[in-house]
This record gives structure tokens, sequence and C-alpha cells, in this order.
């Protein structure tokens, strides 16, 4: 028998996206000392020579601290989102961009491998790709991304704004949890298939020696805290490639449509603008976030481009997860998705 939770959910991270946008709570300002601070732990990385992935000792951030750790109750213990502003980007390269992130993030928790290529730092941008390959990424792409969660490796999604584009390209974030809600109330039936595992591809992503697709509940409960493993659902179509048998049962794929259009009600999400400079943390196991289609400048320096960062959080800091996401710990064990040969 599986697991579930049938009762109201309450808490800060249940929230409808309308209520979030009238507050600003969940915004954190740098002032003129933190920056100072900032700089002078990046010149210290680059006295040292070092590059990512280095230590959190390399980057010292004593003043931040109380900063970074409110940022990091907000992700954990508060709403799951956090927008950290105020970094004068045109001071730095992208390069330097990179180094803060990265030292930022390392403050959070630990930083994991988010590919079989080994790349600690993802590069959202519009490479150009199709969705129409089978091994495609939305996040290279400039089109619309549904609804979804990052990889199981991922507690806190972060991402850093180095150039935003020309128009478009809004990040939107929904409550996985207030989504559950209004499944409860409005259709009941359809909650205990979100709680059953469904096959999702890998989309060429997968690590040495496993299949090209996953098991895994779009919601899962441990210790009475729900985790959401919400995915974009053209991955579960097309696990079909792999075999039919793979396909979701019509009550699960009827549960899937109708939790990816509560998400897709304005209500729900909180949608942010960004600016260069700022950074992003959101919760992977309460929200989910989703992308509008952009328009990219023509401009090779100034098209959009986002720094995606996966952070692990220490187990006695991180959310309980559900024994059916135990390949969690096997993949933040191993220091995120292993390398392996790829094209």
């Amino acid at each position: 028998m599986i697991e579930m939770v049938s009762e109201q959910l309450k808490g800060p991270d249940v929230w409808l996206g309308r209520d979030l946008q009238a507050r600003d709570d969940w915004v954190v300002d740098l002032d003129e000392d933190d920056i100072a601070e900032i700089d002078a732990a990046l010149a210290i990385v680059k006295s040292h020579g070092a590059t990512i992935p280095f230590d959190r000792e390399l980057f010292p951030l004593d003043r931040l601290r109380a900063t970074i750790e409110r940022v990091f109750d907000l992700v954990s213990n508060g709403y799951g989102v956090a927008l950290l502003r105020g970094l004068p980007r045109e001071r730095y390269t992208p390069a330097d961009c990179e180094l803060i992130y990265w030292g930022i993030g390392c403050h959070l928790g630990t930083a994991v491998s988010q590919s079989p290529r080994g790349d600690m730092i993802g590069y959202v941008r519009d490479e150009g790709v199709s969705m129409g390959d089978p091994n495609a990424r939305g996040y290279k792409t400039a089109g619309e991304l549904q609804f979804h969660c990052d990889q199981l490796p991922t507690d806190i999604l972060g991402l850093f704004c180095v150039n935003d584009a020309r128009s478009g390209g809004e990040s939107h974030i929904v409550s996985a949890l207030a989504i559950h809600n209004v499944i409860r109330d409005e259709h009941p039936e359809l909650l205990p298939h979100l709680y059953e595992p469904i096959n999702v591809d890998w989309r060429g992503d997968e690590p040495e020696g496993q299949p090209p697709w996953y098991r895994v509940p779009m919601f899962s409960v441990a210790d009475g805290k729900i985790t959401s493993r919400f995915t974009n659902r053209f991955f579960v179509r097309s696990t079909m490639r792999h075999g039919e048998d793979l396909a979701p049962t019509s009550e699960q794929w009827a549960a899937l449509e109708f939790a990816h259009s509560v998400a897709e009600r304005p209500e729900m999400r909180l949608t942010m603008t960004f600016r260069p400079g700022d950074m992003q943390f959101i919760n992977n196991h309460t929200t989910l976030h989703g992308r509008s289609t952009f328009e990219d400048w023509d401009e090779p320096h100034r098209k959009r481009l986002l720094l995606r960062l996966w952070v692990a959080v220490d187990d006695a800091r991180r959310r309980p997860l559900s024994p059916l996401l135990d390949e969690r710990y096997h993949w933040v064990s191993v220091g995120g998705i292993p390398r392996r040969d790829v094209a």
C-alpha cells in the first residue's frame, strides 16, 4: 500500500502565486557592504587561480552568512522560493559571474553534477535545438518550458541571470503543495494515481548501465512531508519510444493532465522577470518551475544566458524523502549525475 496524504495541506510552502506576487518578503536585497565582501571573495579565488569546482572556504562570506541563511530558510522552510537581488552585473565578466554564483551556492550546500558530461554549472540558453530531437533538453531552446521539477540529486535549484532576453523568458513558479490541495478538492479520485510510480524518459542523460528511463511518483510522503517530482509531460510521453508497455495508465495520464492544467491557472503562479545579476533559488521538492517563450538579441554577447546550479543539502537540514526516492541518496553520494562518454 502506497502511503499518501488526503488531508488539506497547510504551511508557508502552500501558497497561491497571486498572494506571493503581492508581497516582497521572498526578495532578499544585497547592500554595498555585501557586494564588497563578494568582491573580496572573488579576488581570493582569482588570486589562487582556482576554477570550478572549488571549496566554499576559498570564497569566504562571513558578513553575508546571515543573508545566505535567510535565503536557505526561505527556500527550505518557508515559501520554497527566494530571489537574491542587487548584484551589479555590469561590473563582472561572465566568467566572474560563474565564480561568484558557485561560491554563493556552495554556502547553501553541495553543488552536484547535472549531466553525464559532468556539468557543474548548466548554461540555460537557446542553442537552436529542437524538442523533436529525442535527446533534446528544453533549457537549450527559446521555447516555453512546462512546469516541472529538475532531477533527483537536486534539493535547491539555482539560476543566475547573466543576460536577460530582448523580450519574454519570464520565470514562473508554482507551489506543488497548493496543486495537491486543488486536486484533492476538485478531483480527489485522481490523487492516488499521482502517488504511483510513472516512467520518465532520461532523454539521453541516463547514467552508465541504467535504462534510458526511470520510475518515480509525482507525489510521495515521508514523516508527513510531501515531496513533488512532477516532470514535463513530454518526458513521460517520449518514454514510449523505448516500449509501449512503459506508457502511463489512462488514470495516471488523466491525473498528470489535470495537475498541469491546475499549474497553468493564472492565480497559481508567481512570475519573475529576471534582471542581470538576479539569483533565484527554489525548493526542488515543493515547487514547480516553468518559463515563457523568449525573443533573443541579435548580438552574440547580449544573448539570454542563465547559469544553473543543482545544490544538495546536508541530510540533517533537508526535507525528509520517501524510500521511493532512495535514488536521490545514491546520486548525491557520487556527486550527482555520473560522468560518461556522450556525443
